[in-house]
């Protein structure tokens, strides 16, 4: 299965905890949009950028009545430094298992220099109100990445 199969379906049920320790469920967010990107690895250059962009943007994502949770394999602990550092507003959730991203088929094999191995291909959905997911980016960008998300949920609004 490929992220892709999961555009205009139900939205797989998670329950993940963020950097403070909360637990979350998709069913939080029911009647509600939800930005939901997934991210290699906090504190790392391309993963900072993005993260500090749906930061400074969380008033217009929310305006456009849509909630952000970010996922990484990464630590409780670990987040917990990340969102510290970068002064995030919104959850980070933790799936060290890996058995959201690899419902949501975003733990898939990489290749850098040459060498093969497991990682999170960046993601980003829009899940609407009832559930379904509405937009998927693969292989995300993050320069104008949350420009692109907020003109969709616009859309979707």
């Amino acid at each position: 299965m490929t992220t892709l199969d999961l555009l205009n379906k139900k939205a797989p049920a998670f329950k993940l905890t963020d950097q403070d320790g909360e637990i979350h469920n998709l069913k939080d967010y029911a009647g509600k949009l939800l930005v939901l990107y997934f991210y290699p690895k906090d504190l790392t250059p391309g993963c900072t950028i993005e993260a500090c962009n749906f930061r400074d943007n969380l008033a217009r994502v929310k305006s456009a009545g849509a909630a952000v949770l970010g996922v990484s394999a990464d630590s409780v602990q670990r987040h917990a430094k990340f969102a510290a550092a970068m002064s995030l507003n919104f959850p980070v959730l933790s799936d060290e298992s890996h058995e959201m991203l690899n419902t949501y088929g975003v733990w898939q094999e990489k290749r850098m220099m040459g060498k093969k191995y497991m990682g999170i291909v960046r993601t980003t959905l829009i899940i609407d109100e009832q559930g379904t997911i509405r937009k998927i980016w693969t292989d995300v960008k993050v320069n104008g990445h949350v420009d692109e998300v907020i003109a969709t949920l616009k859309e979707i609004k």
